[in-house]
C-alpha cells in the first residue's frame, strides 16, 4: 500500500506533570513581558481551572498524555501544514483520539503495513528441464516457504498500536503464450488447508493432471516462454480497542523461462 502521511497531524507530546511545568513556565514569562492578561486567563481556563480540564490533568499523570500539532517537516512550507490549529488536547491511554488528523490505529497500521516485508515470490516447476508440448508442467509452492508474516506498530506513551498481518491466499499463473492451457482454466489456484498452494511433483505422477500448471501447446523453438508467476497476500490488521480491518491485497510476481520441446511420435 501507499501511505503519505498528511501535512500536519497531531501527535503525544506532554506527559501531564510536564505539560503542567511548562505552561506554568510560559504564563510566568508572559506576564514578566507584559503580556495580555486576557489570553493568561482564558488559558488557565481551559486547562487549570476545569474549562474542561483541571489542574492539567495531573491526577492522571501515567494513565494519557498530552497531544499537540506538528507539521510535517518534509511540507512545512506548504498552506496545508497549517491547518492544525487545535489547541493541546488530553487522550487517555489506550484510546483512539476522536479528533481528525490524529493519528490512531488505523494510521499506525498504514506504517506497519509499509513495514511488512513478504518472502520473494520462487515457485517449483516440473520438467525441470524441459516442458514437452500436449503435457502438462507442474507448478506448485512450498507451504514452508508462504508463511503469514506480521508487522506491529507502536505510538509510545500512548497505549496504541496495530498489527498488519499478511497471508497468501492463490497463485495465478499467466504462461507466457496464448498457445497454452492453464491448470486451472482460470489460471487461478487457491492455497490449500496445508498452506500449499498446488502439489509437488514426484515419481509416478507423470499421467496425472496437475491441480496448478500448465500445457503448452506449441513449441518454444530455440527458446522459452515466460511464465509469470503472482501470487497474492491478503492484508489484515487489528489495533488497540478492538479495531481492525482490510487493507489492500499484495501482489508479487516472478517470471521463470520455460523451455517446450515437441517429440514427434513415429506410427508404424
Amino acid at each position: 500500500m501507499d501511505w503519505e502521511p498528511p501535512a500536519c497531524w497531531y501527535e503525544p507530546y506532554w506527559e501531564a506533570k510536564d505539560f503542567k511545568t511548562y505552561m506554568e513556565a510560559q504564563w510566568s514569562i508572559y506576564q514578566s513581558a507584559g503580556g495580555a492578561p486576557g489570553r493568561i486567563q482564558d488559558v488557565k481556563s481551559r486547562y487549570k481551572d476545569g474549562h474542561p480540564y483541571k489542574d492539567f490533568n495531573a491526577d492522571k499523570n501515567g494513565k494519557g498524555m498530552w497531544w499537540v500539532a506538528v507539521k510535517n517537516p518534509e511540507m512545512k512550507d506548504e498552506p496545508a501544514a497549517n491547518a492544525c490549529t487545535r489547541d493541546p488536547f488530553w487522550v487517555n491511554s489506550g484510546e483512539n483520539p476522536d479528533v481528525p488528523q490524529a493519528i490512531d490505529t488505523k494510521t499506525l497500521a498504514g506504517l506497519a503495513y509499509q513495514r511488512t516485508t513478504v518472502p520473494a515470490t520462487k515457485i517449483s516447476t516440473a520438467p525441470k528441464r524441459k516442458s514437452t508440448v500436449n503435457a502438462p508442467t507442474w507448478v506448485w509452492l512450498d507451504k514452508a516457504a508462504y508463511t503469514p508474516v506480521s508487522a506491529t506498530a507502536v505510538l509510545p506513551g500512548t497505549g496504541l498500536w496495530a498489527t498488519t498481518t499478511a497471508k497468501p491466499v492463490s497463485l495465478h499463473i499467466d504462461p507466457g503464450t496464448d498457445d497454452a492451457a492453464t491448470l486451472p482454466g482460470s489460471g487461478e489456484r487457491a492455497i490449500n488447508d496445508n498452506g500449499s498452494i498446488g502439489e509437488p511433483y514426484a515419481k509416478g505422477k507423470a499421467r496425472r493432471t496437475p491441480p496448478c500448471g500448465v500445457t503448452y501447446l506449441r513449441s518454444s523453438g530455440d527458446g522459452s516462454y515466460p511464465l509469470k508467476a503472482t501470487l497474492t497476500w491478503q492484508i489484515t490488521w487489528r489495533g488497540t480497542g478492538g479495531t481492525g480491518g482490510d487493507l489492500p491485497n499484495g501482489t508479487f510476481a516472478t517470471t521463470t523461462a520455460v523451455p517446450v520441446q515437441e517429440i514427434q511420435a513415429v506410427n508404424r
